[in-house]
């Protein structure tokens, strides 16, 4: 999105004569369709060329010519140019269009890296667990595999109590409320028989 306003921003601009695509520092593979400008108003001639980035400086320096244009073109797509004919390196691209006064104006796209023979990055997916061999922090390499199993839990035994000395079982209630109520007949009986006896003296 951000390239296509560059271009659009580059294509209404008052400069007559430039390059709007690619861009300065783009990548290029294969095939890549340069895109401009050369509308002035005194057009003679023009000229779309490349030389290494070093001599772009330089104004002796080699140009090579991509095609030449004896007509200003109408339509903002220039020419296709095949980047697989040249080496990997980093270049400088030139729109040079000829005035019919003998002057020139240029328009240049700068440090264009050409690397058709360098692979395309691919995205990098996230390791998942399934990517990870675990192994168990003990096991050495070519030792059998250890059962992993978890032992079983023994819980200890409920020990029963002694018996308690102070406890009464029912036999014994039972002796000691039959021993009371015969100790309590035998009272009365004994008060009874005093009581009578008094009575008839």
């Amino acid at each position: 999105m951000l390239k296509v306003f560059l271009t659009l921003l580059l294509l209404f601009q008052d400069a007559p004569v430039a390059l709007t695509a690619p861009q300065n520092g783009e990548t290029l593979r294969g095939q890549v369709q340069i895109q401009g400008r050369m509308d002035t108003p005194n057009f003679a001639s023009a000229e779309l060329a490349f030389t290494f980035a070093s001599n772009a400086s330089d104004s002796g320096g080699n140009w090579f010519i991509i095609q030449t244009f004896p007509q200003p073109t109408a339509d903002f797509a220039l020419t296709v140019w095949d980047t697989t004919s040249i080496t990997d390196g980093d270049y400088t691209l030139r729109l040079r269009v000829f005035l019919q006064d003998g002057t020139f104006q240029d328009a240049l796209v700068s440090d264009l890296k050409i690397r058709n023979d360098e692979p395309l990055p691919t995205a990098t997916v996230p390791p998942t667990l399934q990517d990870f061999d675990f192994q168990p922090l003990n096991e050495t390499p070519g030792a059998p595999a250890q059962s992993t199993a978890t032992p079983a839990i023994s819980y200890p035994t409920s020990t029963p109590l002694p018996a308690n000395p102070a406890s009464l079982t029912t036999a014994s209630i039972l002796t000691i409320f039959w021993q009371s109520a015969l100790f309590i007949l035998v009272v009365f009986l004994f008060f009874s028989l005093i009581l009578r006896l008094r009575k008839n003296s």
